[in-house]
């Protein structure tokens, strides 16, 4: 397999070491190391290393892999759901570079707990609830969430350090039932009608596309997705409680 310098290095940063860096490396063994540059990666000592669209990438792969293999079947709608979240980002020849490196990380057995801590360590807040939305869509892409995906899912939000008000809140704009909207909120749907506002421009804040604008306009584009939810929530309580 030959992945292009110009997609190695022009956008893949803290990626490169740590547990997911091996994962890379075991898929990348036909390269020599003159292609790889004898690139180091070191974790910074104080803050979040500056997270490139590569790096968010790379670990949504790793990421979408362990889902995918969740309920123990490969199903050609999620492979096609990682094609087009791909093509977002990258031209034709890359994506199907990527779809390459993704089937060989399919292969792979890795911690997922490792990983996790990796991309905890090295991703802010943000970023991170987007993991977990992408990770959702890919779960549904066949119009079905598995249990067992859910769990999966479940499991990488804790050791990503994101909370379960958060991870449910997701969860609901997928997963619909008669209090929907509140989960997205993050609210009790017996609280009062101030909490409703007070709850909805919390969300609007947590959920801005602003927040990952760092990842790029693509992805910034997709993250519109959460902040539209919460508006549509907002707007269903809104009309059940006849609010202005």
């Amino acid at each position: 397999m030959s992945i292009n310098k110009k997609l190695l290095w022009g956008g893949l940063g803290w990626v490169l070491g740590g547990p997911i860096g091996g994962i890379l490396g075991y898929a990348w063994a036909s390269m020599s190391e003159q292609q790889l540059g004898g690139r180091q990666y070191t974790q910074r000592q104080t803050g979040y290393p500056k997270t490139q669209p590569g790096d968010f990438i790379v670990s949504m792969l790793v990421l979408f892999a362990k889902v995918m293999k969740a309920d123990n079947q490969l199903l050609r709608s999620e492979l096609l759901y990682v094609k087009d979240f791909l093509k977002q980002e990258f031209s034709t020849s890359d994506v199907q570079e990527f779809m390459i490196l993704f089937k060989d990380i399919l292969k792979q057995d890795y911690p997922l707990r490792d990983v996790c801590r990796q991309i905890q360590r090295s991703m802010d807040h943000p970023s991170r609830i987007e993991l977990i939305h992408i990770l959702f869509g890919l779960s549904n892409a066949d119009n079905n969430i598995d249990i067992d995906e859910i769990k999966v899912i479940h499991t990488i939000a804790s050791y990503l350090n994101v909370n379960d008000n958060d991870f449910e809140s997701i969860k609901a704009m997928f997963i619909k039932d008669k209090i929907s909207a509140y989960k997205i909120l993050e609210l009790d749907p017996s609280c009062n009608d101030g909490e409703v506002k007070k709850g909805y421009r919390k969300m609007a804040n947590k959920y801005h596309p602003d927040k990952v604008s760092h990842l790029g306009y693509d992805l910034q584009k997709l993250a519109e997705e959460k902040f539209k939810a919460v508006n549509n929530a907002y707007q269903t309580i809104k009309k059940e409680r006849q609010l202005k």
